[in-house]
């Protein structure tokens, strides 16, 4: 149990250390920094090294651990350097920790929604278009399933769904303060003299949908929905998948609302949120309120009620919340919901943040009661983020297997023989005029390899039919765990597959 001494020296000292160590490329790592640096060392025991830390008090702590892979790499990233080898491991206090690491590990690998939009032939990425997706036909069927699910969550819930522009005029994200911010990740292009930027966020526009016409604050709360396409250039180096992008799409909205009614928004904005996620079956939310940073707008008696407003959402909604002092955007407080997965990953997806800058930098306002014009407050508010990311997670929550409501095909039907192909016909006709994804497989091949193929596709309904069920206007039933429901009639499996739906993720029959 050798205790980690941390240790600090000056920058001309750690050069002359690491050279009589003969560790060269420590040396070298520090000539590239900045005299005057004071540097942290490790030691343990005979061993030293340089790092920034922090470390475990002592090596004792480190119970069970296990060296994960091997890896070459060339110094500094130049293939004219010498190759190095990186040595990989993990460490964790007991054996039992270790192995549901492994296990984490194991199942997330299994889970990886690339490899599984693979083999589900949902997306694919490829390098002429970095960073963004090409949409093949099962993928898009559940893109457009979620889109329409918060669709008619949205309307069901008093919001305006509205489209706006994809390429807008410099001018504006200059006034809204975007272009400042985050100028490097926009992208731009210049037409008849006037620079344009392809849209990062779609706040700036929303507010110009506000502005047309006067506005009473008698029709405030307004809520305003966009499945907004966005673009951001992301550096090549952070995009993974549908987990981060440079072109997505956000169920994006904001409410226009008096000061007085920030509390009774967030309110419902958080019960919303909570219904949504339970339809797609996530029941452990984080939830995370951030308040007022150093460098802000406002005035401190404009975010004290804000804040409060927030905490008094949360409190009223029974929910266990974390602060984060200081982590608020420099418009408004904020609060952030993340996702707990199956396997204990966490995903930020959910947001609602308070805004008091953006409306009046845009000349955003609306006649009061008492005549006057004011400027009103802004809720940003999203439950998914973005559409893409939020199916990559789905993707790995399900490990392909979706839900029936969301599965691209819910039903394959097939026949045991040839004989059977117009009556396997017929039936995925009556189900598809009732709306269903229905498909048909008259392949002539034999019913145990049909059953295996579309098993491994993860179809939720396996329906064969021979020549008894023609007989009897029935079907037989399996599911894709290899359940036997057995010979029902056709009407009974619509009502049970409607039933299946309706639960959405709440409750899924297989289980």
């Amino acid at each position: 149990d050798l205790p980690v001494i941390r240790e600090e020296v000056s920058r001309d000292a750690g050069i002359e250390l690491f050279r009589e160590m003969g560790e060269v490329y420590k040396a070298e790592i520090l000539e590239d920094i900045p005299q005057g640096e004071t540097l942290s060392v490790y030691r343990q025991g005979e061993f030293l090294d340089l790092c920034r830390g922090p470390h475990v008090p002592s090596t004792g702590k480190l119970k069970a651990f296990k060296l994960m892979k091997l890896a070459g790499a060339y110094w500094r990233g130049n293939s004219d350097n010498e190759m190095l080898q990186r040595v990989y491991g993990t460490a964790w206090k007991d054996k039992k920790e270790l192995k549901a690491y492994l296990h984490r590990l194991e199942e997330a690998e299994k889970r990886d929604h690339r490899k599984l939009a693979k083999s589900l032939d949902l997306f694919h990425l490829q390098e002429e278009a970095t960073g963004m997706i090409f949409w093949h036909d099962n993928g898009w069927r559940i893109f457009r399933e979620v889109e329409n699910y918060i669709r008619d969550v949205l309307r069901d819930n008093g919001y305006q769904e509205v489209k706006t522009p994809q390429v807008v005029d410099r001018k504006l994200w200059e006034k809204s303060g975007h272009w400042d911010k985050f100028g490097d990740m926009i992208f731009s292009t210049h037409s008849e003299n006037r620079d344009y930027a392809v849209k990062p966020m779609n706040c700036p526009c929303h507010i110009q949908i506000f502005n047309q016409g006067l506005k009473s604050y008698r029709e405030l709360p307004l809520r305003m929905a966009e499945f907004g396409s966005c673009h951001r250039n992301e550096p090549s180096g952070t995009l993974h998948g549908l987990m981060r992008l440079r072109g997505f799409t956000q169920d994006d909205a904001h409410i226009f609302c008096t000061e007085d009614q920030i509390q009774s928004e967030v309110a419902t904005f958080i019960h919303l949120l909570h219904e949504v996620y339970a339809d797609f079956g996530f029941n452990e939310i984080i939830v995370k309120l951030s308040t007022r940073p150093d460098n802000r707008v406002g005035s401190d008696e404009v975010w004290d009620k804000a804040e409060h407003a927030l905490e008094q959402a949360l409190n009223a909604a029974e929910l266990k919340w974390d602060l984060q002092p200081g982590e608020g955007a420099f418009y408004g407080p904020k609060i952030e919901f993340s996702l707990k997965d199956c396997i204990g990953r966490v995903w930020q997806c959910g947001t609602i943040q308070v805004d008091f800058s953006m409306p009046g930098r845009l000349d955003a306002n609306y006649v009061a009661d008492d005549g006057s014009k004011q400027v009103p407050v802004m809720l940003h508010r999203a439950i998914l983020g973005s559409l893409e990311r939020f199916i990559g997670i789905l993707i790995e929550e399900y490990a392909g297997s979706f839900p029936t409501w969301l599965a691209p095909k819910q039903v394959i039907i097939m026949g045991i023989s040839d004989k059977q192909s117009e009556y396997v016909k017929n039936v995925a006709n009556n189900l598809q005029k009732q709306g269903f994804r229905v498909d048909s497989d008259l392949r002539n091949e034999k019913i145990g390899f049909k059953i295996r193929e579309h098993t491994l596709r993860r179809v939720p309904y396996l329906i064969v039919v021979g020549e008894r069920e023609e007989q009897n206007n029935a079907v037989a039933v399996r599911t894709r765990k290899g359940e036997d429901l057995g010979a029902m009639q056709l009407e009974d499996f619509v009502g049970l597959l409607q039933k299946d739906i309706a639960n959405r993720s709440r409750l899924n029959i297989e289980d």
